[in-house]
């Protein structure tokens, strides 16, 4: 069985990691080369990091940065932010990025989904999805979470799947920084229907938070921020605890 996966996510704004709940009333957490840094020694298994308010600003997601946060870790590290065309996603690859991640960008145009995979390999394309249930289902949100789509989140990630997403990051706005767990319902739901990983976020706010969304939802991969930024929980920890409860992860 494959091991599955603890990705601590720095949502980073003018150059600080921050964190909020359900995508507002973003607060300070740290200095984000420390943060992977410390990540990277105590056994997270990948980074992301999204440069929150890049494609809200209209700008690139800032290359010194990145290059830096890569010198610090010898883990893999995804990057997003304000990727358009096929030259933005070459300058972060060779900055550090070993994937990048996109989202408002594929939606607008999903072409892009095609040659990014075609360009680097669906190993290298992480599509990120920002959903909120509204009146009836799950709606694509774009640009941070600022703008309601009509796209089904169903069908956006079947399609993007089909298109070469070598893996959904799917985050759960109504769970975003509220602690009270992961979409389980959606999780699974999702995981049943692609053949690709599937990275939960969105939620976490305990230990057991993480060993449900495993056991329950079946996802290869569990992403959280706040929960890890302010010492809540370690990483070793969670690790064990996975284990105890009979999930395999890399130790």
């Amino acid at each position: 069985m494959l091991a599955k996966r603890i990705i601590p996510c720095l949502d980073v704004k003018d150059g600080r990691t921050v964190k909020g709940v359900n995508f507002v009333d973003l607060r300070d957490a740290g200095d984000p080369v420390e943060l992977a840094y410390q990540y990277s020694q105590q056994g997270a298994d990948e980074l992301v990091f999204l440069d929150i308010t890049a494609t809200h600003e209209r700008r690139k997601t800032t290359v010194d940065l990145v290059k830096s946060v890569a010198s610090q870790i010898n883990i893999p590290f995804t990057i997003g932010g304000g990727i358009n065309e096929l030259k933005d996603a070459d300058v972060l690859l060779n900055a550090g990025a070993d994937k990048i991640s996109i989202n408002s960008a594929a939606v607008r145009n999903p072409k892009l989904l095609d040659e990014f995979a075609k360009a680097f390999g669906v190993q290298f394309v992480v599509l990120a999805v920002d959903t909120r249930f509204v009146n009836d289902g799950n709606y694509v949100h774009l640009r941070g979470g600022r703008d309601l789509t009509d796209i089904k989140t169903e069908d956006w990630i079947l399609e993007a799947a089909g298109r070469g997403a070598g893996e959904i990051l799917l985050t759960s706005m109504d769970h975003d920084g509220t602690k009270n767990g992961f979409d389980l319902k959606l999780l699974k739901e999702m995981n049943d229907r692609i053949s690709i990983p599937l990275i939960a976020s969105g939620g976490a706010g305990n230990q057991q938070h993480f060993v449900d969304v495993f056991q329950e939802a079946g996802v290869d991969a569990a992403l959280a921020a706040s929960v890890f930024h302010y010492g809540e929980i370690l990483i070793p920890e969670l690790k064990d605890t996975l284990k105890a409860n009979g999930v395999t992860v890399r130790t």
